[in-house]
């Protein structure tokens, strides 16, 4: 049942330009790296010559962390809109599935579709490295973190973004609530979740900001699954 579902989801945002925002993110953090050393070759290869990759990788982040939650408002606004535009609700919710699974649904087509953006970056930067001359002695592990740890550690932002986007029909507070976090969120104290995927912390461990992504995100997800399940429905 719960595979129907996903599929029905997917076939919801068939010939949407969703799909064009998934790709649009890691492309352009890509385009803009390409153009960034196409112009300053010389200056950043000097830079970064005791480790290019690990230059090309770091700019790449700066960029990516901004496109990772903004890409996050702008998919669960859209998901959610699918409903709300064709005023759908009711007729959703009096088919025999429980609130539960519908909104775990949408939850899970958001996860799939921002884990498709990283796999399409991590891909675009391979694909750039090498285009530039850096060799194929590639760091994986660094990459990886790189292009996943935000992303698990927005988690928190993606189920905020996602219960807001859903529960409310104007999607004007939870564009702008994720449109500054966005651009504000690595300014912002480290104990608010818009600054956990920039990975900094006190104790400059990375990985603290990922699993406080996870749990937190775990934890308002199971809020928001219950206020979804208990909220009427107008449309």
């Amino acid at each position: 049942m719960y595979k129907a579902l996903l599929k029905a989801e997917f076939l919801k945002i068939k010939r949407k330009w969703i799909w064009g925002l998934v790709f649009l993110g890691p492309f352009g953090v890509i385009a803009l790296e390409a153009l960034n050393f196409g112009l300053r070759y010389d200056y950043l290869t000097d830079v970064y010559k005791d480790d290019l990759w690990k230059g090309l990788i770091g700019e790449a982040n700066m960029l990516s962390v901004f496109a990772l939650m903004l890409g996050a408002t702008l998919v669960a606004s859209l998901i959610s809109s699918l409903e709300h535009q064709s005023t759908s609700w009711k007729h959703l919710l009096s088919l025999p599935l429980s609130k539960t699974k519908i909104f775990m649904g949408k939850f899970s087509l958001a996860f799939i579709l921002l884990t498709t953006s990283c796999v399409l970056l991590t891909m675009g930067i391979v694909i750039l490295g090498i285009s530039l001359g850096f060799g194929t002695d590639i760091p994986i592990a660094l990459l990886l973190k790189t292009c996943f740890y935000p992303f698990l550690a927005s988690l928190p932002v993606v189920a905020l973004q996602l219960w807001l986007s859903v529960v409310l029909n104007n999607q004007a507070l939870p564009l702008a609530i994720g449109i500054v976090g966005s651009i504000f969120g690595g300014a912002l104290p480290r104990w608010t979740i818009w600054s956990w995927p920039s990975l900094s912390n006190q104790w400059d461990k990375p990985i603290i900001n990922v699993c406080l992504g996870i749990v937190v995100g775990l934890i308002l997800l199971w809020i928001s699954t219950i206020h979804f399940t208990k909220k009427d429905v107008n449309n």
